[in-house]
């Protein structure tokens, strides 16, 4: 009933080489993001006043801050404030929605 039994100084250089060509394989295996890879997420909302902006919202059913986000490439704390912007500017209705999300549609 005893504990594990020592390893030689032999083993344990050839399990700390082991070890060592594990974690070498590992890094050159995990593949790398450039910095033109990186995408991050735009703070400045696009213009209110663009046509090509005002064009790809009205092809959308159905606007909430999430879609906004994901196609403008935005956050989403600034796709509500895009969102809001627009309602009050009368571009989208508003149809429904409760404190955490609000659903708006195209005016038309």
């Amino acid at each position: 009933m005893g504990g594990r039994k020592k390893l030689t100084l032999k083993q344990m250089e050839k399990m700390q080489r082991r070890l060592e060509e594990k974690r070498k394989a590992k890094r050159e295996a995990r593949p790398t993001k450039t910095s033109s890879e990186k995408t991050s997420t735009r703070i400045i909302p696009p213009d209110v006043r663009d046509k090509n902006v005002i064009e790809e919202i009205r092809k959308m059913k159905v606007l909430t801050p999430y879609l906004i986000a994901s196609r403008f490439n935005l956050r989403l704390s600034v796709a509500k404030d895009f969102l809001e912007e627009l309602h009050q500017r009368g571009l989208v209705e508003y149809v429904s929605g409760g404190r955490n999300i609000k659903i708006y549609k195209p005016a038309g």
